[in-house]
């Protein structure tokens, strides 16, 4: 009985009763952390109420009258035209996210940006929202307490983030695989550890993976070694389309935006104030003033050319670097799962994501100089390739013909002026106010992009005095950006079910136009067909339709077919090829909108085709589409060319006949393969394999031999011998000491591949710092 009073005392029971409570509410908060989406409710079933922004053209005279001089009619006063509070100059990430706080808080604002919004570094980026993985282990190994913070804070952003946005975000488990048996204490540490600073904003809990589960789950990971593998979570989104819901969602609070319009020069008072700027519509030429009580610099890498026309003699504060990323095909990677190279070899963290049904690998980390369309250097792809081969089996190719795009986007690490010089780049981002009164906001990633724009408007407020003008403080943490409110993981379903969508088209609109997918299939034309019923596909291998281009033109400002190819949809960025393929039909859609001559029409599609090159087009010049005809006169005219054409055996007329060989994509023109065998054949000897009697002879030719042989057929002049060990060992036929026909015209296409892509600028690799990285956004 004593040992029995003794296990049951009051003691003994609170105990228990407490850890039982400890216990619940520990699966009660982990029950109820994790993503959390909007509830399913009926309104969801039906269309949102409708909502038509203003046109380009009503903004661009709101723009104008802020800068006109009325005369009164009681006497010789004057009296100026509505001023605005805010000019913000930039529709980035950070300019629109600005212009959505400034007007939520009932300001007067103003929005322009000389190209189109997000045409710079808010559409190339890895497209992640994370806290960074890699800041933690550099908080934690060298007790940096400013990286700490800056996990902290990205981490509950990215909960915000995923919040404010449902439809273009989501989380995503990303897989360390792991190759060393110490390291798996190690990474899952920290794992857990970047869990618990989420705390009850955490995704879902990392968790560790067996050999054989990680290959079921990856089973394009390299299996020699590998002991297991740790699964994280973090979140992933479609950039440019959450920056052009950004750009919306300040316009339903009232904004006035212009993409295409250009600060050419800032305006002073006689007390050296800032007090509004000449603006320049870059589609017209047409010149005006605008006039505001404050102006916010948010032009991100061009920061400094702002920054020198309110003061010639400033000092840079940005020193860019090129991130660059490729994008490969979805069988590089598992649809609901991404990789993370910890450990390349320069130092930088690589990526290998799933997105948008494609794969993309990045990013890297180069020094470059600030440039409207930076390219992608061929070096930067191959060394992407390099890193990507290293982790994945042996038995896939990875291929330089592989990849359907490449970019490279400008991470503008800042400077503080009022620093010492001894002091390095700023970690985070960096708010100055320069001594006329221009704020400027620079530095930053994707995920902090709300927490620095409530910092830049809290400063405007202060420096401004606005105090009086705002109705409310800072609300977007839990505003909703445009196309949340009517939105479920199931509205795809309503859709399918009103227009005839087929499956993968109808979860595309859903999960990039949220609730305003209702309105792009009003626009869809009927097919004709008897499923689908609506959505003319842009691409046949990508969900984009011919409603898109109009809805971007009525709805989102696009005024180009590079506004609708690269950042209203994403094809240029997820297939280069396939853009220029569809380039011709977005160019006739939108000349039936916007009353394009033929004229324009080619100007349009050449334009297109330079943009499609610095994304990673590789393809001869011949190529580029002429217009669709549309008209009588255009249809004559093009039938005459044809006729001629025909007639002569030239021109744009003859179809130009494309041969494929074996199961590679490599394509040769009309008759290529038949000069390579006939190259082949000239040089080639009996070889018996075994030498036994039941051995079959074949064809071949010397390794060293190859590139004589290649030189004597047109096209292939100009290769290298660097060039041919490249795509020898991208082959996986290093040691080999000869080929057959099969072989060659394989070495023959890849060679094709390489000889198209850009020239190589060797530049030096530096082993970057984590905290001037970007983190790898």
């Amino acid at each position: 009985m004593a040992i029995l009073s003794r296990v049951f005392s009051r003691r003994t029971l609170a105990c228990a009763a407490g850890g039982t409570t400890v216990f619940v509410a520990g699966g009660y908060w982990y029950l109820n952390s994790g993503p959390s989406y909007p509830a399913p409710v009926m309104a969801t079933r039906r269309p949102p109420p409708p909502w038509t922004p203003p046109s380009r053209s009503e903004m661009l005279n709101r723009l104008k009258a802020s800068g006109t001089i009325t005369k009164l009619a009681k006497g010789a006063q004057t009296s100026e035209g509505e001023e605005f509070d805010l000019l913000i100059i930039g529709g980035g990430a950070t300019g629109a996210g600005c212009a959505v706080d400034a007007a939520s808080r009932g300001l007067k604002v103003a929005l322009v940006e000389r190209d189109d919004f997000s045409a710079g570094t808010s559409s190339k980026s890895t497209k992640l929202v994370h806290g960074g993985v890699r800041y933690l282990q550099k908080a934690v190994m060298e007790l940096d307490y400013d990286q700490y913070k800056l996990v902290r804070e990205a981490l509950h952003e990215r909960r915000i983030f995923l919040q404010t946005a449902p439809y273009l975000s989501q989380m995503l488990p990303i897989m360390l695989p792991i190759y060393k048996y110490w390291q798996v204490p190690y990474y899952w540490a920290g794992c857990k550890m970047y869990d618990v600073l989420a705390g009850k904003e955490n995704m879902e809990t990392s968790y560790l993976m067996s050999k054989g589960k990680a290959l079921e789950t990856f089973p394009m990971l390299k299996s020699d070694g590998l002991v297991g593998a740790l699964v994280y979570y973090d979140g992933q989104h479609n950039d440019s389309r959450t920056n052009m819901a950004l750009i919306m969602s300040a316009v339903k609070h009232g904004a006035t935006v212009a993409n295409y319009c250009e600060v050419t020069q800032l305006h002073k008072d006689t007390n050296g104030n800032l007090n509004g700027a000449k603006v320049k519509d870059n589609l017209t030429g047409e010149e005006w003033d605008v006039r505001a009580k404050g102006i916010v610099n948010a032009t991100g890498p061009f920061s400094d050319a702002m920054l020198s026309l309110d003061n010639p003699s400033h000092e840079a504060i940005v020193q860019p670097s090129s991130g660059v990323h490729i994008t490969l095909p979805n069988y590089y990677s598992p649809r609901k799962m991404g990789l993370l190279d910890p450990a390349t070899s320069d130092g930088r963290v690589i990526f290998f994501l799933p997105w948008q049904g494609n794969t993309i690998a990045g990013t890297t980390d180069t020094r470059a100089n600030v440039s409207r369309d930076p390219v992608a250097s061929e070096e930067d792809i191959r060394w992407l390739l390099e890193e990507v081969r290293r982790y994945l089996s042996p038995d896939i190719k990875v291929r330089r013909g592989d990849v359907l795009s490449a970019w490279s986007g400008l991470r503008p690490l800042v400077r503080d002026p009022n620093a010492e010089k001894t002091e390095g780049l700023v970690r985070n981002h960096m708010i100055n106010v320069s001594e006329s009164g221009l704020l400027t906001i620079a530095g930053g990633k994707w995920t902090t992009y709300r927490a620095m724009a409530e910092e830049t408007i809290d400063k405007a407020v202060e420096v401004f005095g606005f105090q009086e003008r705002v109705r409310n403080g800072c609300v977007t943490e839990s505003l909703r950006l445009v196309g949340s409110d009517g939105w479920s993981r199931n509205m795809f379903i309503g859709l399918i079910q009103t227009y005839g969508l087929e499956t993968d088209v109808a979860k595309h609109l859903s999960e990039n136009y949220g609730d305003r997918a209702w309105t792009v299939c009003s626009l869809a034309q009927p097919t004709g067909k008897a499923w689908p019923l609506h959505g003319e596909r842009l691409a046949p291998q990508y969900p984009f339709i011919d409603a898109e281009v109009r809805y971007a033109i009525r709805n989102e400002y696009a005024v180009s077919a590079i506004d609708v190819l690269a950042r209203r949809t994403r094809l240029s960025f997820l297939n280069a090829r396939a853009a220029l393929d569809a380039l011709p039909r977005v160019v006739e859609i939108m000349a039936d909108e916007l009353q394009w001559s033929y004229a324009e029409r080619q100007r349009q599609i050449a334009n297109t085709v330079r943009f499609l090159e610095s994304m990673g087009l590789n393809a001869p010049s011949s190529i580029t589409p002429a217009p669709i005809p549309r008209g009588f006169v255009e249809k004559a005219s093009e039938a005459v060319k044809r006729a001629g054409s025909w007639a002569l055996g030239y021109g744009r007329g003859a179809d130009v006949t494309i041969e494929s060989f074996g199961p590679g994509r490599s394509r040769f023109e009309a008759g290529e393969v038949a000069a390579l065998r006939t190259a082949f054949g000239g040089k080639a000897k009996v070889s018996v394999p075994g030498g036994g009697d039941g051995d079959v002879a074949e064809l071949k030719v010397r390794m060293d031999e190859v590139m004589d042989i290649l030189r004597s057929v047109p096209g292939y002049p100009e290769i290298s011998k660097k060039e041919l060990d490249y795509v020898v060992a991208e082959a996986g036929m290093d040691g080999q000491k000869d080929v057959d026909l099969d072989e060659f015209i394989e070495l023959s296409g890849s060679l094709k591949e390489v000889l198209f892509a850009p020239v190589i600028e060797k530049k030096a690799r530096r082993k970057i710092p984590v905290e001037k990285s970007g983190g790898g956004v």
